[in-house]
């Protein structure tokens, strides 16, 4: 078992934009033209000049969370106890449009690099994608990432992509999209559980005196914003 935290600060500056465009099939902002034309050559299919000036939102890697890190039972924030730090360098999307919808393909870039604890196998990572419209959420997925760690004397590359982020057809351009790691909200420590409150029991009722009926539950409205989204 390993607890992670991602507000230990590790790596800066990977350079990983060659391997990202060439495994995930994406575009990167620079390069939009030239990935289009491309995958033109390669398929033979004519590509409008609307398409290739079409708007395609901004992605960003979210503030806090390029980093994350797992360390061994017992161990958090003890620097030799880190079983590996994980970091994503490099983000890019790809964008189409279809019936009324914008499709993205999504794709992050990093490297895992083992702690003084790391061993050989399976690390999963938390790896969440958002697209908003202000203060408004329109697409939200955390996905649990999987890379396989063989060699824990140097760093193992990965590359993540979400190939199916659909949204409505943007009216404006209004949209934001945001990936990285989400661990969720932090687990409370046992000092900081709140202690069981006592309880009167309520007098019986005779035969004569019915409980009163309950009150109706009033419905909470079902919306969601960007603060609902951890960072």
């Amino acid at each position: 078992m390993v607890a992670a935290t991602s507000n230990f600060r590790f790596f800066t500056g990977l350079a990983l934009s060659g391997m990202l465009l060439a495994l995930a099939g994406c575009q990167s902002n620079s390069g939009d033209v030239l990935n289009v034309q491309d995958k033109q050559a390669a398929s033979g299919e004519k590509v409008l000049a609307s398409e290739l000036n079409a708007y395609c939102p901004t992605l960003t890697l979210r503030e806090g969370t390029a980093y994350f890190n797992t360390y061994a039972r017992g161990g958090q924030d003890d620097a030799s106890k880190i079983v590996y730090q994980a970091s994503i360098g490099e983000v890019t999307r790809d964008c189409k449009r279809a019936n009324g919808q914008l499709t993205m393909n999504v794709a992050a870039a990093g490297r895992i690099v083992p702690g003084p604890q790391g061993t050989a196998g399976t690390i999963t990572m938390p790896i969440r994608v958002v697209v908003t419209r202000g203060s408004n959420v329109l697409y939200s997925q955390l996905h649990q990432h999987k890379v396989q760690v063989s060699d824990t004397t140097s760093a193992t590359q990965f590359v993540f992509n979400d190939g199916n982020v659909t949204v409505p057809e943007p009216s404006a351009r209004d949209y934001q999209v945001f990936v990285g790691y989400d661990e969720g909200p932090p687990k409370p420590k046992a000092a900081d559980k709140p202690r069981p409150v006592a309880r009167k029991k309520a007098p019986a009722r005779t035969a004569q005196q019915p409980a009163p009926a309950a009150p109706a539950a009033q419905q909470q409205p079902a919306t969601t914003s960007a603060s609902d989204i951890p960072r």
